[in-house]
């Protein structure tokens, strides 16, 4: 059913089309693909436009690192056992090969902790049993391999499968060696350039090798393909610089321009920084953050957004604001991230027109509430990533290895571009007014608090609450 697929008639389609519309990670699919010699998904094309820019580097870093999973051998187990039913029957040595090898996976992955976690290299090799169950796994996956290929020209099938099972034994190997020899040239592994890491799921565990520097490798690919490359963003630059980002993306001698937003921020909104909160470290910071914020949702009328920097913050705001409501007897619609799908709460928000929705990164940026149901938008506190995320940590090590001052270059740059994409959830056109609130008292009391200060949108500033129930009740009356 070749000319029927759909998927073939769609590349087809982009094939023969002037302009064509893709998400970031069909763009670098298309890229791997291409390098490899496979295939491609696009056309050549004499322009790249990247909408949403500032998400090109953790895209980018995906796609140019290297990932193998225990799911995918427990898939390719189970398929196989399908497969040596179908074309293989008489082969009596298939059924435990597969069996083996998926047991080996299930206990690669018991030797971490039941719940969804990552993992550093260091804390990997520190589980008791963890290099000897993958070394065991490889030793499987060799011998699931061998046992294959004497069955695989009995079948498409089978002979994919044991396609699968060489690039999964390479894969493996390739983690577990973490040289650049083990990757045959290729750009990712665990060289000097990149880091080795884990990602515990409930069923799974993948292992994947990512660059801690995708500058190069970026610029590779675009010295590859000569053509125009355009990046734009809302939050591409720190205080209208884009250094940052051109270091990091690794484009050298770019041109760039930053235009002013339409909207008349001095009149349409207020930022609000209330005085007297303790630091984010401290054990009641999220109480206190709700004991600031709930005279502001009354004065509001809901029709906020609480935006929260990681899942457990928003879990117990999101129990605060369901208590303070109830004592206040107010009948705001409460919402939660989770409780539905993003596009299902959105629409409930809208429709509500005095909800208040408290969520975590989802809802930070690619979300648009136009008019008055969204008229707060309330940050716990400035998005810097968390310091044990494993390549976070290994990028801050290079960069201080290096010499450089890797929180002002790195990490304050990316928690200026995360606020500036929460405070554009605000005004979404000229007639939008409101209110955005931050709770983190770092952005006065620290020097490069008025970095993030300074790079937010010409809204009217201020500490006194009393102003701004003041704009709300200016609204009310207009």
């Amino acid at each position: 059913n070749h000319k029927e697929c759909f998927v073939l008639a769609a590349r087809r389609e982009a094939l023969d089309a002037d302009v064509v519309v893709v998400n970031h990670h069909l763009f670098f699919a298309d890229v791997m693909l291409k390098d490899e010699g496979m295939a491609e998904l696009l056309p050549a094309c004499n322009a790249v436009i990247f909408d949403e820019a500032h998400q090109l580097p953790e895209t980018a870093s995906l796609f140019f690192g290297d990932s193998v999973s225990t799911a995918q051998v427990t898939d390719l187990a189970r398929d196989t056992k399908v497969e040596a039913l179908a074309s293989a029957r008489d082969c009596l040595d298939l059924p435990p090969a597969c069996a083996s090898l998926e047991k080996a996976a299930k206990d690669l992955r018991l030797t971490l902790s039941v719940d969804p976690a990552r993992y550093t290299l260091a804390q990997l090799e520190a589980r008791p049993g963890f290099d000897n169950l993958l070394a065991g796994l490889i030793n499987y996956l060799e011998h699931f391999a061998a046992v294959v290929e004497t069955q695989a020209e009995r079948s498409e099938g089978l002979e994919s499968c044991w396609q699968r099972s060489l690039e999964l034994l390479a894969g493996f190997r390739r983690w577990r060696a973490g040289d650049e020899a083990a990757k045959e040239g290729s750009d990712s592994g665990d060289g000097p350039g990149s880091v080795r890491w884990g990602e515990a799921t409930t069923y799974s565990l993948q292992l994947t090798a990512t660059p801690l520097a995708i500058g190069e490798i970026f610029r590779k690919q675009m010295s590859g393909h000569p053509r125009a490359w355009i990046f734009t963003s809302a939050t591409l630059a720190v205080q209208k610089d884009f250094g940052h980002y051109c270091a990091e993306m690794g484009l050298v001698d770019a041109e760039s321009a930053c235009w002013d937003s339409p909207f008349d921020y001095g009149n349409q909104a207020v930022l609000y920084a209330p005085q007297g909160l303790p630091e984010p470290n401290s054990p009641g910071f999220i109480e206190a953050v709700a004991n600031a914020a709930f005279p502001v949702v009354k004065a509001s009328g809901g029709r906020a957004f609480f935006l929260c920097t990681s899942l457990r913050a928003m879990r117990r705001m999101h129990e605060l604001l369901q208590d303070k409501l109830e004592a206040a007897g107010l009948d705001y619609p409460l919402l939660l991230q989770g409780e539905g799908s993003k596009n299902e709460l959105l629409e409930r928000f809208r429709r509500l027109g005095n909800a208040i929705l408290v969520g975590s990164q989802s809802f930070w940026e690619g979300v648009d509430v136009r008019g008055e149901a969204l008229s707060l938008v309330v940050i716990d506190k400035l998005p810097f990533a968390p310091p044990d995320d494993p390549v976070l940590s290994a990028r801050i090590e290079r960069m201080n290895k290096e010499g450089r001052n890797a929180f002002m270059e790195y990490q304050l740059p990316r928690a200026v571009i995360n606020v500036k994409q929460g405070a554009g959830r605000l005004i979404r056109d000229e007639t939008d007014r409101g209110v955005l609130m931050i709770c983190d008292p770092r952005l006065i009391t620290k020097p490069y608090g008025k970095r993030v200060w300074r790079s937010l949108p010409p809204m009217k500033r201020t500490r006194e609450l009393t102003e701004v129930e003041d704009f709300f009740a200016a609204e009310v009356s207009a």
